[in-house]
């Protein structure tokens, strides 16, 4: 803009009713009584979720209400390893050779997914009974880890 030949750089304006209310006390909040105290903060943390703060659980946090999965407290889990893996790394030489044969010692179960190319020794807690049948007939053998600690 231009006045009286001079450039004037243009400002925002500002709101007036803003600006005219920020010294007041209850500004946006309405009664005096409604901005003292923590009485009117609606709970700490997740108080509230059943009841006032219903609709905000439903948008933001979904999952909040209800049971989630089920973890059998007694359950026991093993770590399974398929045979063709065991294989493969014995093709590729990451397993070690003694003798004639590749050895490999897993903490788990070892399953018959695939098939043998190489003589393998392996030494493992459980086997399903088809590794047996594909290491025997491949030359190998499957011997029993000691007990788990």
């Amino acid at each position: 803009h231009k006045k009286n030949g001079v450039i004037i750089m243009v400002s925002r304006r500002k709101n007036k009713q803003k600006s005219k209310r920020l010294g007041n006390q209850v500004f946006g909040k309405g009664d005096r009584k409604n901005c003292r105290g923590n009485g009117n903060k609606g709970g700490i943390g997740n108080a509230g979720m059943c009841k006032h703060k219903g609709t905000w659980a439903a948008v933001y946090a979904p999952d909040y209400f209800g049971k989630h999965g089920f973890v059998n407290p007694n359950g026991r889990s093993m770590k399974s390893y398929p045979l063709f893996e065991i294989d493969r790394s014995a093709q590729l030489g990451k397993i070690e050779k003694k003798d004639d044969s590749f050895h490999f010692e897993f903490k788990g179960k070892i399953l018959a997914n695939g098939c043998v190319t190489q003589k393998l020794a392996i030494k493992a807690y459980k086997w399903s009974k088809r590794v047996e049948e594909k290491l025997k007939a491949a030359g190998g053998s499957i011997t029993q880890l000691s007990a788990k600690v």
